[in-house]
């Protein structure tokens, strides 16, 4: 068991606050990054303007003012192996990423889908899903989309993407059109999006979250006017339709066995409910300073828990419940502010917390501490996404103002397949060995003669008076 209260010895490294240093139309911001590899991405805004990543960066000294050329932000690709900066070009006619997920595809590919919306005040620019490509070797996403699907102007702006498990289905909300859904087919080169629509939830207004059980059998969606909804999927019979679940919803998780769903209030109250039949369980105890904020169920299938931000008064913390008692056993200080958004890795090894003013903490759930820190990813703005990969220690994220940033995690390698195959050779090949080396130098009792190095059988000549029958012959 973790130590809850215990003081966090993470591993991380602290940056300089870079320095506020705008260029011109045609320039370059460049900014110190100590404690991530970030990779070419998907425009975002700043300072008015759109911008596109066209680097990767690591560490770097100080806040350095550049410029590129086209030609140089068009080899994307061959920059993020060789550039140590992150480089904004700006560009004009770009929307703002809202929002942002993966996507999980047969044989370990992955695809990464944003939302973006124009948010300047009288424009009539529509919103935009689109997907991107993610290259392992890289990591990064492709420099243009794969498919691209235009929203109508009635619709309004992107708030939120969940994506079913299997990786064939995508639901979008928005905030005048409802929620629609969309069917992912093709392979990654050939992709494309069949757009329908979902009765049940056509005119349910903007929806804060929404969130796909872990086996795909159940879909939930929490809106700000606090109603909550549990449809099963596909057949989007509605198990749950609550319109006073809270005061207006801020976060929802189902568990790992796909049971249970918790939500989260935006007035710091809690509920658990029955994924099965939608009947409450219970409300989450808090003392009257507590807010519960956000909310995430333990995925590694070992101990089952409740991880939640909560303010507790002017102190952000990590509390921990046990679903088996619905109790809180502790809590742990790990991102030290507000946070916007929490994530868990799909393994469950990892614990992701994302805060108001940009930065990034990485925890390991086995020890509660904090094994990956990032300063000032979306510097100074609210992370309104914040997802693991599927099968790569890599996040993304996403920011009004930031636009999408994908993260190397600076955390210990994973076991590959074939690394365990390997020292499973490699062991049975050292005992063979040793089995062997043990033969040749052990005593005679393993040294057993062959048959034809057995001395001969040696025969005595005796008395031919002797006899073995020591009464002689018996007379009958």
């Amino acid at each position: 068991m973790p130590n809850w209260h215990s003081k966090n010895r993470s591993t991380h490294t602290h940056t300089q606050k870079p320095s506020s240093n705008t260029l011109g139309h045609h320039g370059v911001i460049v900014r110190k990054l100590l404690d991530s590899k970030y990779c070419p991405i998907y425009p975002g805004f700043f300072g008015g303007k759109a911008f596109s990543f066209s680097a990767c960066a690591s560490a770097f000294s100080a806040p350095v003012s550049v410029s590129i050329n086209r030609k140089e932000k068009e080899s994307n690709k061959t920059a993020t192996k060789t550039n140590p900066f992150l480089c904004l070009s700006m560009e004009s006619g770009q929307g703002t990423v809202t929002c942002g997920s993966w996507i999980r595809r047969p044989e370990n590919l992955n695809l990464a889908v944003l939302g973006r919306s124009s948010k300047k005040k009288k424009s009539a620019s529509p919103s935009v899903l689109e997907i991107f490509s993610f290259d392992t070797e890289t990591t990064s996403l492709s420099t243009s989309p794969q498919v691209t699907h235009v929203f109508e102007e009635t619709e309004g702006e992107l708030v939120t993407i969940a994506v079913h498990p299997s990786g064939d289905d995508l639901v979008c909300s928005s905030t005048k059109g409802g929620c629609k859904l969309f069917e992912l087919h093709g392979q990654e080169i050939n992709l494309k999006l069949l757009a329908k629509d979902l009765p049940p939830l056509q005119d349910a207004g903007p929806q804060t979250c929404m969130a796909f059980s872990v086996d795909g059998s159940k879909f939930a969606t929490g809106g700000v006017d606090g109603r909550l909804r549990i449809l099963e999927w596909p057949s989007l019979r509605i198990i749950l339709d609550e319109p006073k679940a809270h005061k207006s919803v801020r976060d929802m998780d189902f568990s790992l066995d796909s049971e249970f769903l918790a939500s989260t209030s935006t007035d710091g109250s809690a509920r658990i409910w029955k994924a099965e039949d939608g009947s409450p369980v219970v409300s989450l105890t808090r003392n009257s300073d507590e807010k519960i904020e956000l909310c995430r169920f333990s995925k590694d299938g070992t101990k089952p828990f409740l991880f939640c931000a909560v303010q507790k008064g002017d102190k952000a913390v990590t509390a921990v419940y046990d679903i088996s008692t619905w109790n809180k056993i502790g809590y742990k200080r790990l991102l030290r502010k507000p946070a916007s958004i929490m994530s868990i890795s799909l393994d469950g090894k990892y614990l992701a917390l994302g805060s108001k003013d940009g930065d990034v903490c990485v925890a390991e759930v086995k020890k509660m501490e904090v094994s990956h820190l990032s300063k000032r990813l979306h510097l100074g703005t609210c992370i309104t996404s914040l997802e693991f990969c599927p099968n790569q220690r890599v996040v993304l994220t996403t920011s009004d103002e930031w636009g999408a940033v994908v993260t190397k995690l600076n955390v210990p390698a994973d076991w590959k397949e074939w690394q365990i195959y390997l020292l499973l050779v490699v062991l049975f090949l050292a005992s063979a060995v040793a089995f062997y080396i043990f033969f040749q130098k052990s005593d005679s009792f393993w040294n057993i003669p062959s048959r034809r190095d057995q001395p001969g059988k040696q025969f005595e000549i005796l008395d031919p008076q002797y006899s073995e029958d020591a009464f002689g012959p018996v007379d009958m």
